[in-house]
């Protein structure tokens, strides 16, 4: 049944009943700088002078190494050297070797350019460093907007939040998401969407968070349909990296839930895809939450246009065209009685209690590609 049967949907609709004020709310802003246009990689130097960078490691994958060395041009003289090893969920290992490129070259900042691996990376270096962080992102993961970095070592993923570890500044550029292939901008993007999902219905959410990520996940539900039928349309892309800031910033002011714990064991037990895992879990983890997070509900069914959250979720991924199985991304059967068990071993906030009967069959229904129970 919709949450929403009797009342009007629409981008201008601001109820009373949907936008109630708290009493009192406590909102701790971020400290980071934000440089954010078209043709922005060209303030890299500026920016890094700003931090005091004079021999800057910069981060990438191995696939965007080439765009690592056209960012070490712009740099000029303060490139020390590169280092395109970073992989998805941070693993130890990876982070061991770039310190010892950090103590080799006398590094004294890090610039990360990509996407959430090449991010995290930046964010467990500077954690064990204290160096500053210039980023540019190239995907619309989020992770730059966020003091939470999550460590893989040994098959078990870990998440620890900090403001040490916290990007000092971040650089969007558009232009560096133009060539970002549509299927991976839809995940990507839907991964971004998530992380305004889950602060609407957080321990500490309140009204400025709650704007923000009813803003984010509107802008990114406009965008990534048109992203992905157009792959060039630039104020699409404008909109989706905008979005990504949005929900970035409220998932780095309040605390994860379920849907963050779940796509943590499920990446580093299984070793499956960060993005793909997010757009897969979100819609079957907003249904669990359905009837204990009302209002989060109504703002995100409002901000997609449709009359139920987690339906309209689960809608927008299947016009994405993206995986909506776990099976499809390389989930075992067999795992989803692990996936439970280890999604309830540690206490966390959530609105609904965690009970592992429920929790097995949403990841059996994930598992299947099946629509989220709502």
């Amino acid at each position: 049944m919709s949450l929403l049967a009797n009342e009007p949907i629409g981008p201008l609709d601001r109820t009373p009943n949907s936008t109630a004020p708290q009493a009192a709310f406590t909102y701790e802003a971020l400290p980071y700088r934000v440089v954010f246009g078209e043709g922005t990689l060209a303030c890299a130097a500026d920016e890094a002078d700003r931090l005091g960078i004079k021999r800057a490691l910069v981060l990438t994958t191995a696939q965007q190494h080439a765009d690592g060395s056209r960012l070490g041009r712009v740099l000029e003289h303060r490139l020390a050297a590169e280092f395109p090893e970073a992989v998805m969920h941070t693993p130890v290992a990876v982070t061991e070797r770039a310190m010892r490129v950090i103590e080799a070259k006398d590094i004294d900042g890090l610039i990360a350019l990509g996407g959430g691996s090449a991010i995290g990376l930046a964010k467990a270096l500077s954690l064990r460093s204290g160096l500053p962080q210039l980023v540019l992102p190239t995907t619309y993961a989020g992770s730059e907007m966020t003091p939470i970095l999550g460590e893989t070592r040994d098959g078990i993923k870990t998440t620890q939040r900090s403001h040490h570890i916290l990007p000092d500044t971040v650089i969007y550029d558009v232009d560096l998401t133009i060539g970002l292939p549509a299927p991976i901008s839809a995940t990507s993007g839907l991964n971004a969407m998530a992380h305004g999902v889950e602060a609407l219905y957080a321990p500490e959410a309140n009204p400025i968070v709650s704007l923000m990520a009813e803003e984010g996940i509107a802008a990114l539900g406009r965008a990534l349909p048109r992203i992905v039928a157009t792959p060039s349309d630039r104020d699409a892309r404008r909109d989706a990296l905008l979005g990504a800031w949005l929900c970035g910033t409220c998932l780095g002011t309040v605390s994860m839930s379920l849907h963050h714990k779940l796509c943590h064991v499920l990446g580093g037990s299984f070793d499956l895809p960060h993005a793909e895992t997010h757009a897969i879990v979100l819609p079957h983890v907003a249904a669990y939450n359905a009837e204990a997070a009302p209002q989060a509900m109504r703002r995100i069914a409002r901000a997609l246009g449709t009359p139920d959250a987690a339906l309209g979720l689960f809608a927008l991924q299947r016009r994405l065209n993206v995986p909506v199985a776990l099976a499809d991304i390389g989930m075992p059967e067999d795992g989803i009685d692990l996936a439970a068990e280890l999604a309830t071993r540690n206490a966390y906030a959530n609105r609904r209690s965690l009970d592992r009967a429920a929790l097995r069959e949403l990841l059996a229904r994930a598992w299947r590609g099946e629509a989220p129970l709502s």
